[in-house]
């Protein structure tokens, strides 16, 4: 009885030996994919959303090193998208990990989420320009007084209305701004170039685009006046911030070394953007921010892309948002975004 007792036993131990490797493996393979703070060496995929045009523009670099899989570590999946609304979504559904967008739109998303998505740098500051053809001669706020001003919807119609208080002039009263004849910045940069309009406010490259275009018409545009010049001769310098990247709360807090690596690369692209002007404006056409990189190469030093983050980041935007939240509440989102809005600002 005993030696067949004892063969069942032996069986048993071995059968819950196996049992336990099993389990023991079992474990591992729910940790053999770790954050890659936690040391694990497969990349880690990221999501990453990007605007043509100026917000866009200091991704090209790192978008190009990418392809030459510079990121071992982390693979990077980028996307531009015309439309802020489209990059706003993807940020709420979690398609996108990281985005570009204007500030504005950054502090839209925050409180429609509510809290959850943090902004990680500011990447452009003001680009707008007050444009004018031959029917018109302005080269002062003062010069505007009784004038229609076109300006493109959002953004640059709270901006351009600040400006204006600022500078003495009653909106609808002294000035006329009209913001929904041309409301895209596309369909304003083609009214200016046909002479459809006499003044307007244009964001580079825009800019560029028209006075090109006016051109090849016989029109020639004059670059009347740098709007951020004239924001810092009414405000605390520096404050006119217009495009920011951000992230999904969520991600950047599994995710912490990944987030700080892309910022690492991330202000490398646009310093590179800053040094390597003709280079970095066929790197923005290769990678679909823009069409053509001569346009581009012409309007990158006018597009004052930059990089801020920390305290200088918070400061800046703190300043910007509370303007446009005493402008119209709506263009933040209803109010205003809580510290913990912004990464690493403390």
């Amino acid at each position: 009885m005993k030696l067949r007792i004892f063969p069942f036993v032996l069986a048993l131990l071995m059968l819950l030996t196996l049992c336990a490797c099993q389990n023991g493996s079992g474990n591992a393979a729910v940790t053999t994919n770790p954050t890659p703070n936690q040391g694990d060496p497969s990349p880690v995929k990221v999501n990453v959303y990007s605007l043509n045009g100026t917000t866009g523009f200091g991704m090209a670099k790192m978008m190009n090193d990418a392809k030459s899989n510079a990121f071992p570590n982390i693979d990077y999946q980028f996307t531009v998208k015309s439309d802020a609304s489209d990059v706003t979504a993807a940020l709420i559904n979690g398609d996108a990990d990281i985005a570009a967008l204007p500030t504005n739109a950054a502090s839209n998303v925050y409180n429609a989420t509510k809290g959850e998505v943090v902004i990680l740098a500011v990447n452009t500051r003001g680009c707008l320009y007050l444009l004018t053809n031959g029917n018109a001669s302005v080269s002062s706020f003062e010069d505007l007084r009784g004038k229609t001003v076109y300006v493109p919807a959002q953004n640059p119609t709270f901006i351009f209305t600040y400006l204006c208080q600022q500078n003495g002039l009653e909106v609808g009263k002294d000035v006329i701004i009209d913001s929904t004849s041309y409301a895209a910045a596309a369909n304003l940069k083609d009214a200016v170039a046909a002479g459809k309009v006499d003044i307007a406010v244009l964001p580079e490259p825009m800019v560029t685009i028209a006075t090109n275009a006016a051109k090849q018409n016989s029109i020639t545009i004059t670059n009347a006046m740098d709007l951020t010049a004239e924001w810092d001769k009414v405000t605390t310098p520096g404050s006119l911030v217009q495009g920011c990247i951000v992230a999904r709360k969520a991600f950047v807090q599994n995710y912490p070394e990944t987030v700080s690596a892309f910022l690492t690369a991330y202000e490398a692209s646009i310093n590179y953007l800053s040094t390597n002007v003709e280079e970095a404006a066929q790197m923005i056409v290769d990678n679909g921010i823009f069409t053509s990189a001569p346009v581009a190469k012409a309007a990158i030093p006018k597009c004052n892309v930059c990089y801020l983050d920390g305290a200088e980041m918070k400061a800046a935007m703190e300043i910007y948002l509370n303007i446009l939240y005493n402008i119209k509440p709506a263009s933040v989102g209803g109010k205003l975004p809580a510290a913990d809005f912004y990464y690493n600002a403390q």
